[in-house]
């Protein structure tokens, strides 16, 4: 658990009090969440969690409030927000968002099986059916995954290095880069694009919520897709894809969300994409010769877009 900012009994009883929530009682620290801060709070009338964001503006919290409230309408398992008095969704505390949210009850699963991760590959094509026409005024607040952010953020992190090594990679990242093939008529949606199991609560190996949406973004539709297949197939330092499974993750989404024939032909650059954007987060790892990203880069080059097709979508 992390907390980045303490919260004093006076502190969260008079952020409460502008709610109809009752009276404050005690906190607790969450155990999940490593970038916000995260509480449990009891009141009189029942039992809420208050997250106060330390890294992210108003306006890209607004985004998660109208993008939670969107999807709670529709039925969509995920931490309903609260209004306060005023109507609002987002209040601010010493400068910076915060949010309060109805408490789910359910648990972390360390150890998913086949049936966990079957529901959970369910719930992620819901997300994108349910979010192919959603708008928002609040979606360019946040980091919207494509080609470009991509380069941007890869700049930015050059800059702040300033190393010769980081300089070389920029240059191999922006060539990977220019060799996708990602068509305007590419599908988006909405993606959660941090599906780990700890953002996932199940009541009696049922699915419960997807919580934590706070790198959720417009981007393909396929992102998540091949997020899912990251982690189920691609484990840590595996020398490549196993394409049984990934073919297995694909088979089961399209069960609940078929792929376009455009998606089929182009979840290899998607998946290209997920990686480079991964690149960005571990900037200075390894050298511009041998680094994780640029193995996994290697693989699917080797593999080629036709083969990978082939083995993922062929009958």
């Amino acid at each position: 658990m992390t907390i980045k900012t303490p919260f004093s009994p006076r502190d969260l009883s008079g952020i409460f009090v502008r709610y109809d929530l009752g009276a404050y009682i005690q906190s607790e620290a969450t155990k999940q969440g490593t970038v916000q801060t995260n509480l449990f709070v009891q009141t009189t009338l029942g039992k809420y969690v208050f997250r106060y964001y330390e890294n992210r503006s108003k306006e890209s919290v607004l985004f998660e409030s109208h993008l939670l409230e969107y999807l709670t309408r529709h039925h969509y398992p995920c931490p309903t927000p609260i209004k306060n008095r005023e109507g609002a969704h987002v209040g601010i505390y010493q400068h910076k968002p915060y949010m309060i949210f109805e408490f789910v009850e359910g648990r972390y699963i360390d150890c998913p099986t086949l049936y966990h991760q079957q529901q959970l590959i369910r719930q992620i094509a819901v997300l994108q059916k349910l979010t192919e026409n959603y708008h928002s005024p609040y979606i360019l607040h946040r980091w919207n995954y494509d080609v470009d952010l991509c380069l941007a953020l890869a700049e930015e992190e050059a800059t702040k290095s300033n190393t010769k090594n980081t300089d070389q990679k920029l240059v191999w990242l922006a060539h990977q880069l220019t060799r996708l093939n990602l068509p305007p008529l590419l599908p988006k949606s909405i993606c959660h694009c941090d599906l780990h199991f700890s953002n996932i609560l199940f009541q009696a190996d049922e699915f419960a919520a997807l919580i934590d949406f706070d790198d959720a973004n417009y981007t393909f539709s396929q992102f998540d897709l091949v997020g899912l297949m990251e982690y189920w197939a691609w484990p840590h330092q595996a020398g490549q894809l196993d394409m049984t499974q990934a073919r297995n993750i694909v088979q089961e989404y399209m069960k609940h969300r078929p792929l376009t024939i455009v998606e089929q032909e182009h979840l290899y650059d998607v998946y290209k994409l997920s990686i480079l954007i991964d690149c960005v987060w571990f900037f200075s790892r390894g050298t511009v010769d041998d680094f994780y990203e640029k193995r996994k880069i290697d693989f699917l080059t080797g593999l080629g877009r036709q083969q990978f097709f082939t083995q993922i979508f062929s009958n």
